[in-house]
């Protein structure tokens, strides 16, 4: 493959603060939101706690060496506000902060650039105590507090920032991105109430890094698919349109024109789901610029005209908990809008998700022709079952072959012009899934654990190691 990396391009991988670190409450960090929601789908699913995770906390140094082994330029990570900040805002736990510290210091000492994410989901839990977490707009006050010590904290060490991940994920999955009380969660307009509190949150980061790291750059996390109609018939490609909207426009509008898509932001207001938005908000949004556009990708999405019943029952997103092709609980449905379905013409993974590389590089394309923004990949990658053999070996060929064609269709984009700064897949080691525990693996790295059993989380590369030190040794021509 003729490849288009120039010799600056960032390879690397990623990982969050909660789903890798384990942890959770020693050294002085009290509960996330997500600590307290991973306690509740153990009890429900049998999916492992964030209590050890993968326990990077205590073999950061390891893990490190073995991204230098394997190339790395780049690590993505996340900090966990409630380890420096256990109560949200007040005094900073010292033992907290000093891991960071200790992890950037030992990342620069290898020569990989760290590309921190300020926010990935895990709100201290005080705050949710308080006044209900993204709920209520305090929160933007106090995620100002916790982002400037941050920002400030590692200004001279920190290039690249991600300020919120996947806005569009949280909105679609609240219940598991976010802790919603039972009562509330039957009013949908929260979703997008939540989310423009977000919005505000990410543009006072932008603020902060422009205005105090030397040549910081800064964007969001966005987790993105694009939507393809059904067929080609008219009301099916409409809807696709419809879906594009105000799944992927509303977001991405708001970082680069700093306003909501005019015809989502009608439907809103037509369904009783518009955020409230105070005088002085918009201006802010304006105010907080982009610099560029990080972008987590698995799969695109496909949509179908869906008529208007009367009803305005809206569905959103359904999951599949059991790791089976085709039991996901049901799709997004927005009556006279669109409806989400299955696409016909692609394979999934065994928890219902598209895989389509082409995908990536159709997403490349439209994204950098809109908006003429730098992009990055922050995540990508395969989730699946991982076999450890009896001499401590995982030949993950389905994820080698998962992660080759999505190169290729990165470099395909680059060809015709798009600027990529950066491909950092999920994830550098196997960690704790979101909603499905760690027996969906997606790790470069395996870590020796069950859902049950943490063990001693030992670490073992899998095939797919060698395979990307390969391809970053050629600088993404040996695929």
């Amino acid at each position: 493959m003729m490849s288009n990396f120039s010799s600056e391009f960032l390879w690397g991988a990623s990982t969050s603060a909660y789903q890798v670190e384990g942890a959770a409450s020693i050294d002085g960090k009290k509960p996330s939101q997500q600590d307290v929601i991973n306690k509740d789908s153990y009890k429900k699913f049998g999916f492992a706690t964030a209590e050890i995770a993968s326990d990077q906390y205590h073999h950061y140094k390891e893990d490190i060496a073995l991204m230098k082994e394997m190339g790395f330029k780049a690590y993505r990570f996340s900090i966990a506000w409630s380890r420096v900040f256990p109560d949200g805002v007040g005094e900073v736990n010292e033992k907290g902060i000093q891991y960071y510290r200790d992890l950037i210091n030992e990342l620069k000492k290898n020569d990989i650039e760290p590309i921190i994410t300020l926010y990935h989901y895990d709100l201290p839990w005080a705050l949710v105590e308080k006044y209900g977490g993204w709920l209520d707009r305090q929160v933007v006050k106090d995620f100002e507090y916790y982002a400037r010590f941050i920002i400030n904290e590692f200004k001279d060490k920190v290039k690249y920032w991600t300020t919120i991940n996947e806005q569009s994920i949280i909105v679609q999955y609240w219940t598991q991105k976010c802790y919603i009380p039972q009562e509330l969660q039957g009013n949908n307009q929260l979703r997008y109430q939540i989310n423009h509190h977000m919005n505000l949150a990410h543009a006072i980061a932008c603020k902060l890094v422009h205005e105090l790291v030397p040549n910081g750059l800064v964007g969001a996390a966005l987790g993105y698919s694009p939507v393809y109609p059904l067929s080609s018939k008219p009301e099916d490609v409409m809807a696709a349109q419809n879906a594009h909207d105000l799944r992927n426009a509303f977001y991405l509008d708001i970082y680069f024109k700093g306003h909501y898509t005019k015809s989502a932001w009608i439907y809103l207001e037509k369904h009783g789901l518009a955020p409230n938005i105070e005088a002085g908000d918009m201006e802010l949004i304006k105010e907080g610029y982009s610099d560029f556009l990080a972008l987590n990708y698995y799969a695109s999405e496909c949509a179908k005209y869906c008529p208007d019943n009367g009803t305005k029952q809206i569905r959103y997103s359904g999951v599949n908990r059991s790791g089976k092709k085709g039991e996901i609980s049901g799709f997004e449905t927005h009556p006279g809008f669109y409806e989400m379905c299955k696409n016909p013409n692609l394979d999934t993974t065994d928890w219902d998700w598209a895989i389509d590389p082409t995908g990536l590089e159709y997403m490349f394309r439209d994204i950098y022709t809109r908006y003429e923004k730098p992009l990055m990949i922050t995540e990508n990658g395969l989730g699946a079952y991982d076999t450890l053999t009896m001499d401590g070996k995982v030949h993950d060929d389905y994820r080698i072959h998962y992660l080759r064609e999505h190169i290729k269709a990165m470099n395909r984009a680059m060809e015709y012009g798009v600027e990529v700064l950066a491909y950092c897949p999920w994830s550098a080691i196997d960690l704790l899934s979101t909603s499905n525990g760690v027996k969906k693996r997606y790790g470069f790295i395996y870590v020796d654990r069950t859902d049950d059993d943490p063990k001693e989380c030992k670490r073992l590369k899998k095939d797919s190691f060698y395979w990307y030190k390969k391809v970053i040794e050629s600088n993404g021509e040996e695929l």
